[in-house]
């Protein structure tokens, strides 16, 4: 098991709810793959640059502890869901 940051920034076009919904979704596939350690939300912030024409997002921080498999399968998981503006994960050094 490898420990890891992950940053999702997600869509406010569909107001805060669906936010929130889409965290409790990933919230949820990351339980199901491995463990949680924490989530920070950050909630609303400007972006440095607009993505899909959007100047907000919603910016939560994952750390997660699960297998070497599964930052792949959140990705693609990610870029098939509607909602997700972007999503960076990266493996946390000892």
């Amino acid at each position: 098991m490898n420990k890891y940051e992950t940053v999702a920034i997600y869509s406010l076009k569909s107001g805060d709810e669906a936010a929130e919904a889409l965290n409790e979704k990933f919230k949820a596939l990351i339980e199901k793959n491995g463990t949680v350690e924490s989530i920070d939300v950050w909630g609303k912030r400007r972006l440095a640059y607009p993505i899909n024409d959007e100047a907000d997002g919603y910016y939560v921080l994952y750390n997660i502890e699960c297998g070497i498999d599964f930052p792949a399968e959140m990705d693609r998981v990610a870029k098939i869901t509607d909602g997700v503006l972007r999503i960076l994960t990266i493996r946390k050094g000892e």
